[in-house]
């Protein structure tokens, strides 16, 4: 079976791609300007910059599961609402340990600076919020 990512799966992946790609740019700028002002307290070097790097992929790699899990489910019949649900709660789980298991590594390997690498997490939410509001200011 071949799995084809619908159209919509791919432009909201790409709408939350771009603006996690903007947040750990601002992650980036903040660390930077943070360490101007206190290079003692606030580190920046390849750690900050690998983490985010790393954070944003899983960051889009979750909201791209969460996508395919979706796309899988909207596609089941009404008499599968039980394995449409099931599907969902198993996708949430495996995602779940994916980010944790994320956050694991930025904590314990030395190459990863562990703020950096957490915060991209944080940011499709945010996007996701913002498209909101936007959306409903334009009335759509």
């Amino acid at each position: 079976m071949v799995l084809v990512v619908q159209d919509a799966v791919k432009k909201e992946t790409q709408n939350i791609a771009v603006g996690t790609s903007v947040g750990c740019i601002l992650v980036i700028a903040a660390f930077f300007i943070l360490h101007q002002l206190e290079p003692e307290m606030v580190p920046f070097d390849y750690t900050v910059i690998l983490a985010a790097v790393v954070g944003l992929a899983v960051a889009v790699g979750n909201f791209f599961w969460m996508g395919l899990t979706v796309q899988k489910i909207a596609e089941m019949s009404e008499e599968e609402n039980a394995r449409a649900r099931s599907t969902m709660m198993v996708s949430l789980r495996y995602r779940m340990m994916m980010q944790l298991g994320w956050v694991i590594v930025a904590i314990l390997a030395p190459c990863f600076n562990v703020l950096a690498g957490v915060l991209p997490l944080f940011v499709p939410s945010i996007v996701i919020k913002i498209r909101g509001i936007i959306s409903a200011r334009k009335g759509r």
